[in-house]
């Protein structure tokens, strides 16, 4: 694991000492001593004073502070509004796909940073459509829902367009394949992405593929290329 030189971490590494020194002990049988030995966790911490070496996880915190004051605005919340805010965010953030969960073709599931957590993906009931209805300065719920709903609007066309790189139709692009699981470019509740599988593709007259239809939990889909977002190989 990475991170930076924070007091929270450097504790949590304190307290992963006495762990290392009994699974390096004679309690354990040898064949978990291997297992655990193989499978070691270790801990690097960047330099201090220097934020810039952990430029992969402060591109995403910088990106998800500057959404959370957006959408924010001027409205002025209260310290239990603001963290049950923060808790909806951190569920959203924490239920972008990553890769393909497995290799099986009717496995629509995708690995998410929630499965380290809690070994489950991120889950919502599906609110209610409160758009076209007017808010009233009483209705506080509704604000935190409209500005967690804001958040989640932006914040995933931003992921979606960092792992969908498009390219000018004459020169080749990111392939579809079949059986790739892809994400669909779809307005849906926050943490709820739409994923398929590709069953086919439908090359045009040049041989590049721009349509194709997929296998979804709710039945077949057929989206252009630019909808689908292919995730990374696992």
């Amino acid at each position: 694991m990475h991170s930076d030189c924070g007091t929270n971490f450097i504790g949590a590494s304190r307290l992963m000492d006495p762990l290392h020194e009994l699974t390096h002990s004679q309690l354990f049988q040898d064949s978990v001593h291997r297992h655990l030995a193989n499978h070691y966790i270790t801990w690097h911490f960047n330099p201090p004073a220097s934020p810039h070496f952990g430029g992969l996880w402060e591109a995403g915190v910088k990106s998800t502070k500057s959404l959370i004051l957006r959408s924010i605005g001027i409205h002025k919340l209260t310290s239990e509004e603001f963290l049950t805010l923060l808790t909806q965010v951190e569920a959203t953030l924490n239920s972008r796909p990553l890769c393909a969960l497995s290799n099986d073709p009717d496995d629509f599931e995708a690995l998410t940073p929630s499965h380290f957590l809690t070994l489950e993906p991120s889950t919502s009931l599906p609110d209610p459509s409160l758009v076209n209805v007017p808010m009233s300065k009483y209705q506080r719920w509704r604000l935190i829902t409209d500005l967690h709903r804001h958040f989640w609007t932006r914040w995933k066309n931003e992921y979606l367009s960092s792992i969908r790189i498009r390219k000018k139709w004459s020169a080749p692009g990111q392939e579809l394949r079949i059986g790739d699981l892809v994400l669909v470019r779809e307005s849906t509740h926050p943490l709820r992405w739409q994923t398929g599988r590709i069953r086919e593709l439908h090359p045009g007259s040049d041989g590049i593929s721009r349509v194709a239809t997929l296998d979804t939990s709710s039945g077949p889909l057929k989206r252009p290329a630019v909808k689908l977002c292919p995730l990374p190989i696992s």
